[in-house]
């Protein structure tokens, strides 16, 4: 490319707005029609997106003063088994289609990567528009969303409970506070801010109500946040932290039977719901949903709880990072018998191997050690499989956001 001399790496401010703006409409071919359809009007969506610029660590390659492709980066958080870990969450990804080809996106993803570390984000989530090509660059699937479909005939009947339901605007403080309580104890789930809610609600019309399930003692356990329309209940999302706030959100859904003639919903765990139901023959689909990658494997591994044991577990292996050098060597996982890891650059060499996507889909629990073992993604002894299965709690990602 003769014009590669002047292209340059810079950060993207609020006076790029708009060239931010439109990129991300070519890219992902998001048309005015698109806008209409869930309520906004162009010039809405380009001040929707200033948050951006001023929260998020957002990159561009430039051609002079033309913005040529781009990433961002947002401050996010989520839980680990319990721990809150600072999260890089990769979004915004495009490049205009005659500057592909050049490795501008390569370049940009590393710079990403490296500015995620120099932040303390020693992991990163993103929504793939290509999993082949997110793999090759170090990230994984982590987490699945089941989608459903149930006649209105196989609605489940109603069960007692004691608490009650109540119909709130989604976006009243009541909702927040009901998903906070339920992220502070899911494995896998996102602590939103105040950017997060704004992405979680920017493509869904405004037509969308929330019924959150209230306790005996008042407190809100869980919450149903869904749109009706030509005789179908849409579910975004349903979350409860126990089965009775299950079941009353089931019963008021079941209370709509005389008003609709099927429910189509989302669900993000690894429990399909047909098991639950008397009719268990409903429609379910099951596709990959976010991808994660470890950034910086020293600190991930040092707040990292692994399951304790009677005696320290240790584990020699070269790992492999097709990105970051830091990531990519001989390494030492030292395990204390109260389950606090550690890792080291390793002065011996091991025939045991792994690669970091494969290290962070295992550690995040959504493929087991024995599994990937089986399936040649984790080169090692049984006994080091068996140490593994010990050492990392059993459970799936939830992660039910989208940026």
């Amino acid at each position: 490319m003769s014009r590669k001399k002047q292209l340059k790496i810079k950060e993207v401010g609020l006076e790029h707005l708009e060239q931010y703006n439109q990129l991300l409409r070519y890219v992902f071919q998001v048309t005015d029609r698109d806008l209409h359809q869930v309520g906004w009007e162009e010039d809405e969506i380009i001040r929707a997106k200033s948050p951006v610029l001023e929260q998020a660590d957002v990159w561009g390659w430039f051609d002079g003063d033309k913005l040529i492709s781009q990433v961002a980066i947002y401050p996010c958080q989520v839980r680990i088994f319990n721990k809150t870990y600072d999260m890089g969450g990769l979004t915004s990804v495009g490049t205009y289609p005659e500057y592909t080809n050049h490795g501008l996106m390569h370049k940009l993803l590393y710079h990403a990567l490296e500015n995620m570390k120099e932040h303390r984000q020693s992991i990163s989530f993103l929504y793939p528009y290509s999993i082949p090509y997110y793999r090759r660059k170090g990230w994984e699937i982590i987490s699945d969303r089941i989608t459903y479909e149930i006649h209105d005939f196989q609605l489940p009947k109603n069960k007692q409970v004691s608490g009650e339901i109540e119909r709130v605007p989604v976006d009243s403080d009541t909702v927040k506070k009901t998903y906070e309580r339920f992220a502070l104890q899911t494995h896998g789930a996102m602590l939103r801010n105040d950017l997060s809610w704004q992405e979680y609600w920017r493509w869904d019309p405004d037509d969308m109500t929330a019924a959150v399930y209230y306790n005996e003692s008042g407190q809100p356990d869980g919450y149903v946040l869904y749109r009706i329309a030509d005789e179908v209940f849409h579910i975004k999302d349903m979350i409860f932290i126990n089965e009775e706030a299950r079941s009353g959100l089931w019963n008021f859904i079941s209370a709509h039977f005389s008003m609709i003639t099927k429910v189509i919903g989302h669900t993000y765990t690894d429990e399909p719901l047909a098991f639950l139901l008397e009719d268990a023959k409903i429609k379910e689909t099951i596709s990959p949903y976010y991808m994660a990658r470890i950034v910086d494997l020293k600190p991930f591994i040092a707040q990292y709880p692994f399951k304790p044991d009677t005696t320290d577990r240790e584990w020699t292996f070269t790992l492999d990072d097709p990105l970051l050098s830091w990531n990519q060597g001989a390494f030492t996982l030292r395990i204390s018998a109260a389950g606090q890891g550690e890792v080291l650059r390793a002065s011996k060499k091991s025939n045991d191997r792994i690669d970091i996507q494969t290290l962070t889909t295992m550690l995040l629990g959504y493929k087991r050690p024995d599994y990937l073992h089986k399936i040649g993604r984790l080169s090692c002894g049984p006994e080091t499989v068996d140490m593994l299965e010990d050492a990392i709690e059993q459970q799936t990602p939830y992660f039910s956001d989208y940026f």
